[in-house]
């Protein structure tokens, strides 16, 4: 029989060397299936660490990858602090990237820049709004936020499909599911440095997670909402007994959660796309998971977390592409990384203790 004792106390030592230890086991677990399969371990591990560090056009390619993980995995921050479970991320990206698209083309021929800042207000309220089916949800019915928020990712995904393909399809698009380019007032400058030019991918939606990151880290440590979400994640007796709202809470998490979602959304797209498309989210929703609990629920470590992810998943594509391992394989470095850092939060948290019956 196994038993899980919870801890008396949390080790700071172990909350700071956990990600590094789940990433050191990811590492080497990883190298182990790509022998077993036939590959190089030694040019694996460069192409997938090393290659997206060789180029400075590369570097500012993982900033730009990095981008959306860091944006959704601090909305997911919220919850998981209050210990709700928004695994729908992913949807909401997409409902906010397709209302802020669908307005952006209602203005065909704006050059300023506000109809930009009208579609990351409107990208906002539209992940938000995706966001707020499982939290009254929860709130008033108690239904499962983790199944409701789940379900809804791929509604959402059919639902930008046939808008794409239907009433928002361009004519010509030569029949290629697109809808027409976004105006130049939608669209998110790359950055020109002098003397230097572009780098890369790199543009000025990056600026946002310059001021997110220490907004969140003041609100979250410093207000009395960030300590009611703290109080209600690790003593919901507690939160209860001081007069905290779980309802409230709740629906303001997920809100936040989803409106972030949403708007990292506005801003991939209007970057890197320019158009809508019914694959506007690589699965960002799901990585950011991953993000937010390498990160240790912290803005300052989901920033670095998301940089760790960006540069795998280019490694990835780069070993994909220079030595041929299939994409699939690739993709188990992101299962095997949640599983050891899920392991490491268990570990954490609890003892565990082990008895045989005779």
């Amino acid at each position: 029989m196994i038993t899980f004792t919870p801890r008396d106390k949390v080790s700071n030592y172990w909350t700071l060397i956990g990600p590094i230890l789940s990433i050191i086991l990811t590492v080497i677990f990883g190298l182990l299936i790509f022998t077993f399969l036939g590959f190089d371990p030694a040019e694996t591990l460069y192409q997938i660490f090393i290659s997206p560090f060789s180029r400075i056009d590369r570097v500012s390619d993982i900033f730009v990858k990095a981008c959306p993980l860091i944006i959704v995995g601090i909305g997911l921050m919220f919850c998981f602090k209050a210990n709700v479970w928004n695994i729908g991320a992913e949807g909401q990206f997409i409902m906010g990237t397709l209302l802020a698209g669908a307005f952006a083309l209602l203005f065909p021929n704006v050059e300023t820049k506000l109809l930009l800042i009208c579609m990351l207000i409107i990208g906002f309220i539209g992940g938000a709004l995706w966001a707020f089916i499982p939290a009254i949800l929860k709130t008033r019915l108690n239904v499962n936020e983790i199944l409701v928020s789940l379900m809804l990712v791929y509604v959402a995904m059919l639902f930008i499909d046939f808008i794409v393909r239907g009433p928002l399809r361009d004519p010509m698009s030569f029949g290629f599911p697109l809808s027409k380019p976004y105006p130049d007032g939608a669209l998110i400058d790359k950055i020109s440095f002098p003397g230097i030019g572009y780098l890369g991918q790199l543009h000025y939606g990056i600026l946002f997670i310059i001021f997110l990151i220490p907004l969140t880290w003041i609100f979250i440590n410093k207000t009395l909402g960030g300590f009611k979400i703290n109080v209600l994640g690790s003593a919901p007796k507690a939160a209860r007994f001081a007069g905290f709202s779980k309802d409230r809470i709740t629906m303001t998490v997920l809100l936040l959660s989803g409106g972030l979602a949403g708007v990292a959304g506005v801003i991939e797209v209007s970057a890197n796309i320019g158009q809508l498309q019914p694959e506007v989210s690589f699965g960002y929703g799901f990585t950011a998971i991953i993000v937010a609990f390498l990160g240790r629920l912290s803005p300052v470590g989901i920033l670095f977390a998301g940089i760790i992810i960006a540069t795998v998943k280019l490694g990835a594509d780069n070993a994909q592409m220079t030595m041929g391992i299939p994409k699939v394989v690739t993709g188990l470095f992101e299962g095997i990384l949640l599983f050891f850092l899920l392991t490491g939060e268990t570990l954490q948290k609890y003892k565990i203790k082990w008895s045989w019956n005779k």
